[in-house]
């Protein structure tokens, strides 16, 4: 009986985070087919009758922001930005994990203590830094992002490269491969549901960023991602279209979601791994 009701407990606690968490995301799609007047006086009401009409806010949210041509400069970003933390930073793991020294050591303690810096504190000189070395355009952003996110990315990739068995390495450089065909061939396709976890967590964090790319590029040029011109949308002095805003949010989560789906079953399994030695 009382195994019974720790779980009848445990299933009653999920099912509460489980709508707190889908709440918000229901809210946002049930507003995006309102008035944005609507939106304001009655934001839990069901779209029907007055209350609905349609795709207009989503025509007007494309309409206002150019979020497509957004997108487009989000999805660059973002790709790119995680293909290369995926590729620098596990060949760094590997490098820190299989080189015993004082100063690799040194080097992995500063990239795990770069994790709990706020970006709040650097963000300031960043900004300034990135001026000077004429970083502030898409390309800049995805050395930037690699900065920022190498160090989630070392401390996953290394726990993972400790568990993976020596000799296996050894038996490749006895058939005669360097060290870059040992990495690639045999170690990086072991890897790969660290680096599909690794991958997860950094588009999200990319595609969803508002802060960086505001401070870096700025609403001035022709580079602007998905969360800055949504943000545009809220306005000043009370001028703002709550409908669009809502429309808006709903296609740029959209793209992440079914990222996030396709590759969730991919999640435990990395951390699990990366864990078993770390």
């Amino acid at each position: 009986m009382k195994h019974r009701a720790g779980k009848t407990i445990t299933y009653l606690v999920l099912c509460a985070l489980t709508i707190a968490v889908l709440f918000p995301l229901y809210f946002i799609l049930l507003n995006s087919f309102k008035g944005k007047f609507f939106i304001s006086k009655q934001p839990f009401d069901f779209p029907v009758g007055n209350l609905f009409v349609g795709i207009e806010n989503y025509i007007n949210g494309l309409t206002k922001t150019g979020l497509l041509q957004a997108a487009g400069w989000s999805f660059f970003i973002t790709i790119l930005s995680t293909a290369l933390l995926i590729l620098f930073t596990s060949m760094t793991a590997y490098y820190l994990t299989r080189v015993k020294t004082k100063w690799t050591s040194a080097l992995y303690f500063l990239f795990v203590f770069s994790m709990v810096v706020p970006f709040q504190m650097v963000m300031f000189t960043m900004v300034d830094l990135a001026d000077k070395l004429h970083l502030r355009n898409p390309l800049g952003m995805c050395i930037l992002y690699l900065g920022f996110g190498a160090g989630l990315c070392v401390f996953m990739f290394a726990g993972f490269v400790k568990s993976i068995p020596i000799e296996i390495e050894e038996a490749a450089m006895i058939d005669g491969c360097n060290p870059l065909q040992n990495y690639f061939g045999v170690v990086f396709p072991v890897l790969k549901p660290t680096a599909i976890t690794v991958s997860i967590l950094e588009v999200m964090w990319i595609w969803n960023d508002y802060l960086l790319p505001y401070l870096v590029i700025g609403v001035s040029t022709p580079y602007k991602t998905i969360p800055v011109v949504i943000q545009m949308l809220v306005g000043t002095n009370g001028n703002k279209d709550m409908g669009a805003l809502m429309a808006m949010l709903v296609l740029s989560i959209l793209p992440i979601i079914i990222f996030y789906m396709a590759c969730q079953k991919y999640i435990i399994e990395g951390v699990v791994a990366g864990a078993v030695k770390g």
